[in-house]
């Protein structure tokens, strides 16, 4: 069976797109959600020029599979971070209770990056209008896109509270030192260093700087991550 045809077979019942090849699913479920497309619809691809993760970072796919999802959460402005909270929940959902999450927008499972997110919110008057995620999987498996997209669902329909619990304990960078490099990067940009204590709902990581600040890091803000060196 082609992967369209299995693809689909396991998304019945949902709007969806798959195109042999594109430039990427991102673009595609961009102009699918300007346009009304309503949520839980997906795009997929056998191929993708350049598909895209967090903050416009190109993937590389390899052997998996990458996919876009539109959401249309009802969310005010100031917490549209939340969409990769429930995001990366879910994606960690699907690949199963030993999976662990890195934040903002990565999945491990084995020590070993199974999964990775991205997320494109629109803002509008009233708060988030709708977002577009981007999923990777390094298993090309349909049945783990369906189950997925569906884990999505279910954390955005969730109660922040619980989410958030969950979501704490399955994350790795909750405990680390670490230094935040925000965009826009590059010699003398921005940066946060400390200790990663927790994450809000509104999706941010909390760091308690030595001087025993703490600050909180947007999702959408955050170039890069990394260990703080001893």
């Amino acid at each position: 069976m082609e992967l369209g045809e299995a693809l689909e077979q396991a998304l019945p019942d949902r709007p969806f797109r798959f195109y042999p090849a594109v430039l990427s699913t991102e673009a595609d479920a961009l102009k699918w959600a300007r346009a009304g497309a309503p949520p839980g619809a997906v795009v997929t691809a056998g191929y993708q020029v350049s598909p895209r993760g967090r903050a416009g970072f190109e993937w590389d796919v390899g052997a998996g599979l990458a996919f876009s999802v539109v959401l249309r959460p009802r969310l005010p402005a100031p917490r549209e971070g939340w969409v990769y909270t429930v995001a990366v929940s879910g994606l960690a959902d699907a690949l199963g209770e030993e999976a662990t999450i890195e934040w903002p927008d990565e999945v491990r499972s084995g020590g070993v990056r199974a999964g990775a997110v991205g997320a494109h919110v629109e803002i509008g008057p009233l708060g988030v209008d709708w977002a577009v995620v981007n999923v990777l999987i390094h298993d090309p498996d349909p049945d783990l896109v369906a189950r997925s997209v569906k884990a999505i669902e279910a954390r955005l329909a969730e109660a922040s509270a619980p989410v958030l619990a969950a979501y704490l304990r399955r994350c790795e960078t909750i405990g680390r030192r670490v230094v935040a490099r925000l965009i826009p990067l590059g010699p003398g940009g921005p940066e946060v260093s400390g200790l990663a204590v927790s994450s809000s709902v509104d999706g941010s990581l909390v760091v308690e700087t030595p001087e025993g600040r703490r600050l909180a890091i947007p999702p959408q803000n955050l170039g890069l991550l990394e260990r703080q060196l001893p």
